[in-house]
């Protein structure tokens, strides 16, 4: 079911310049012992001055998951928010410890553009699953204070929306069979840039 999108399209150039500006701030804080605190300059592209939710995910070169940060809400100007991901999936995400210089030339950075999350009306799974498209979706899960995403791209682990939807729920520390009173879903998508895929085509992948 189609829904808005709320999002821009950012160009291939524009995308690998923002990795760019990612592995900077990564090697910033390498060099300078500090996790936070990166100074973006002032930014020409009036795409990178908009407000937008992002995430960046870095992988190793088996394709291993070696830290991802984000936000789901537009609260910082593009080139500030990657800048700021960057820093916390490489030094933050409390799965991994820190990002090492000797780690950084062997892992690879994926930025993923949100667009604006869109609420799901449904009381129940049947109602909420044949209203998610795999592979394009990213879906967040809200019940009270708990919060939790998987990202457009998570798709390619599961075999059906049920089992995405499920392993979104343990994410929350929900049960996978768990549907409380008061739990909500939101959709959204992204358009994906990563090094990998610029370096084997020089293109970027939206999902």
């Amino acid at each position: 079911m189609p829904h808005s999108q709320h999002m821009k399209s950012l160009e291939s150039a524009e995308g690998v310049e923002l990795l760019r500006l990612a592995r900077d701030a990564i090697e910033w804080g390498i060099q300078t012992g500090a996790h936070e605190g990166f100074r973006v300059a002032e930014q020409d592209r009036a795409a990178f001055r908009e407000p937008t939710a992002c995430f960046v995910s870095l992988h190793t070169e088996d394709g291993e998951l070696r830290g991802c940060i984000g936000s789901l809400e537009a609260q910082r100007p593009l080139a500030e928010a990657v800048a700021e991901a960057a820093m916390g999936a490489a030094f933050r995400d409390p799965r991994f410890p820190p990002l090492t210089a000797d780690q950084l030339p062997r892992v690879d950075l994926e930025l993923s553009i949100l667009s604006e999350a869109q609420p799901v009306a449904a009381s129940n799974e049947a109602e909420l699953l044949p209203q998610l498209t795999p592979g394009e979706d990213g879906v967040v899960l809200r019940y009270g204070e708990q919060r939790a995403t998987l990202l457009p791209v998570v798709w390619e682990q599961f075999d059906s929306a049920r089992e995405f939807i499920a392993a979104l729920k343990r994410k929350a520390g929900l049960p996978a069979d768990a549907w409380p009173e008061g739990m909500r879903f939101y959709r959204y998508t992204s358009q994906r840039f990563s090094e990998a895929a610029f370096v084997a085509g020089g293109r970027s992948d939206a999902v």
